[in-house]
C-alpha cells in the first residue's frame, strides 16, 4: 500500500472514529456536541451526560460522564436496587421472641405503619395473643438523621427521623381549623401554642415536640411536621394504636428470634420512586441492614453492597444515605447507567415503568417532558445547584436508551436547568 493510501485509510478511520461514535452519524454527533458542548448553555456549569444502548450494550455519546456529581435523589436508584436485590418482595417489619403471654419487639424497618396509603401491618391481630409488648430499639445503630443531611430541615416533612419502627411515619398531621391547627396524632394538640412570632405555618421547636403558631396569619399548607422520637412516645403512640400495652426496654436482640414481614414491598419502593419519598428510602436501606445484619445501620449495610452486588460499577460512588438528601454522596453519570442497566435487566419490564416517573404523565415529572407519547421514564433528583435525571429514553423509532443527566454548581434555579435539558432530550427522541 503507498504511503498516500496509507494515510488516506488513517485519515478514514479517525473520521468514522469522531464522527460514528456508537450508533451516531456525524450530523447526530455534532447536534449533540452543538448542544452540550463547550458553547452550549451547559458548559456554564458542571454537567456531565451518557446515552446508552442496552440492546448493542454500547455507549453513543457521553460528556463528562466520569466527573462526580452531587446525584440528589437519584441516589434512590442506588436503594431501589437495593431494596429489590435484598428484600425480594416483601418488608421487614419486626424481630420477635415470645414466652407466655408476653412478645418482645424490636423493629426492623419498616415504615408501613399508619403512613400514607400504604398497606398496614395488621398489629392488632398479629399482637392478639398476648397481654403484653415489651419494645427495644436498641438494635439500631443508624442515628436519625442522615451524615451531611442540612441541620434546618428538621421541620420540614421530608426530613423525618429515621426509627427502627416507625408510626405515622414520624410526623405530626397539621389541619387548619379557623385560625388556629389541629393536629394529630391527639398527644400532640396539648404541645401546640400561639405565639407573636412571624410564622405564617405551625412550627415545632427545634429541641422539643412543642408547636407554635400565629394566629393572626396562620396558614395551615404544611400538612406534616416531623416530631422527634423518643422511646417514651412510641410506645405511648403504639399503645393507643394497638390496645395493648406497650413497654419499653433497651434489650439486646437474641440472635435466636422470628420475623415478621408484614407489608408488600412494591408499593413503597413505587411510592418512593415516584414522590421521592425521603423516609421511605431511608426506612428501605434500615430494612436492608437488618435482613443482612439482624442490625439497623445504614452505612454497613451500603458498604456490604458496594463489595458484593455493585463492585463492577465504572466509579465507585461515595454513596452516604438511601435518600440523597446527603451533599455527600458523589456519583458519576457512567455509574449511574451501569447501576440502571442492573436495575432493568433485573426488572420485569411492566414493573419498571411502574416504578418510574413517566414524563407528562406521573411523579415527580408529571409536569415536565409532555409529549403526546410518553418518551421519557426518569428518577430525578433536585436540591440547591444541583439537579439530575437518570432513566429511560424512548425515541422516535422506537428503541429504548438508557440515560444519565447530571448538572451541579449552577447558580439559577433548576427549572431553568430543567427547560434546557428537556430541549436536549426532545432532540434525542427526533434524532435516534
Amino acid at each position: 500500500m503507498s504511503l498516500t493510501k496509507k494515510i488516506l485509510f488513517i485519515f478514514l478511520l479517525f473520521c468514522f472514529s469522531q464522527f460514528s461514535y456508537g450508533q451516531l452519524t456525524r450530523d447526530q454527533y455534532l447536534k449533540l456536541e452543538s448542544a452540550l458542548g463547550d458553547q452550549s448553555f451547559f458548559s456554564k456549569h458542571l454537567s456531565g451526560f451518557e446515552l446508552y444502548d442496552l440492546d448493542s450494550q454500547t455507549v453513543v455519546f457521553e460528556r463528562n460522564s466520569e466527573q462526580r456529581f452531587i446525584p440528589a435523589s437519584t441516589t434512590k436508584l442506588f436503594t431501589l436496587f437495593a431494596g429489590v436485590s435484598i428484600l425480594n418482595d416483601s418488608t421487614q417489619t419486626l424481630r420477635y421472641t415470645t414466652q407466655g403471654d408476653t412478645i418482645r419487639i424490636w423493629g426492623a424497618g419498616d415504615p408501613s405503619w399508619g403512613y400514607k396509603e400504604l398497606y398496614q401491618p395488621e398489629f392488632k391481630k398479629f399482637l392478639a395473643p398476648f397481654q403484653t409488648v415489651i419494645f427495644s430499639d436498641a438494635n439500631q445503630d443508624s442515628p436519625a438523621f442522615g451524615y451531611g443531611w442540612q441541620w434546618d430541615d428538621y421541620y420540614y416533612d421530608y426530613s423525618a427521623e429515621r426509627t427502627s419502627l416507625p408510626i405515622f411515619g414520624n410526623l405530626v398531621q397539621v389541619k387548619r381549623n379557623g385560625n388556629r391547627p389541629v393536629v394529630s396524632p391527639k398527644v400532640f394538640q396539648s404541645s401546640v401554642y400561639p405565639t407573636q412570632r412571624s410564622t405564617r405555618e405551625l412550627e415545632r421547636d427545634f429541641h422539643s415536640n412543642r408547636f407554635y403558631y400565629n394566629p393572626n396569619n396562620f396558614r395551615g399548607r404544611e400538612e406534616f411536621i416531623p416530631f422527634i422520637y423518643s422511646p417514651e412516645l412510641f410506645t405511648q403512640l403504639a399503645s393507643e394504636a394497638t390496645g395493648k400495652t406497650w413497654i419499653y426496654q433497651s434489650d439486646s436482640l437474641p440472635k435466636e428470634n422470628q420475623v415478621w414481614r408484614a407489608s408488600p414491598l412494591l408499593p413503597i419502593l413505587k411510592e418512593m420512586m415516584l414522590e421521592s419519598d425521603n423516609f421511605l428510602a431511608e426506612q428501605t436501606m434500615l430494612m436492608v441492614s437488618d435482613r443482612i445484619f439482624q442490625r439497623l445501620d445504614t452505612e454497613r449495610a451500603i458498604e456490604y453492597l458496594l463489595k458484593t452486588y455493585l463492585f463492577d460499577l465504572p466509579d465507585k460512588p461515595q454513596w452516604v444515605d438511601g435518600s440523597g438528601l446527603s451533599r455527600h454522596n458523589l456519583m458519576t453519570p457512567r455509574t449511574m447507567v451501569a447501576l440502571f442497566e442492573k436495575i432493568y435487566r433485573m426488572l420485569p419490564d411492566d414493573q419498571l415503568y411502574e416504578l418510574l416517573p413517566t414524563g407528562g404523565v406521573s411523579g415527580t415529572i408529571e409536569n415536565s417532558y409532555q409529549a403526546q407519547e410518553p418518551y421519557i421514564f426518569a428518577k430525578t433528583g433536585t436540591m440547591s445547584n444541583n439537579h439530575s435525571l437518570v432513566g429511560l429514553i424512548k425515541t422516535k423509532s422506537g428503541k429504548i436508551y438508557c440515560f444519565a443527566f447530571m448538572n451541579s454548581n449552577y447558580p439559577y434555579k433548576a427549572s431553568v436547568v430543567r427547560r434546557e435539558m428537556e430541549k436536549v432530550m426532545v432532540m434525542i427522541r427526533d434524532m435516534l
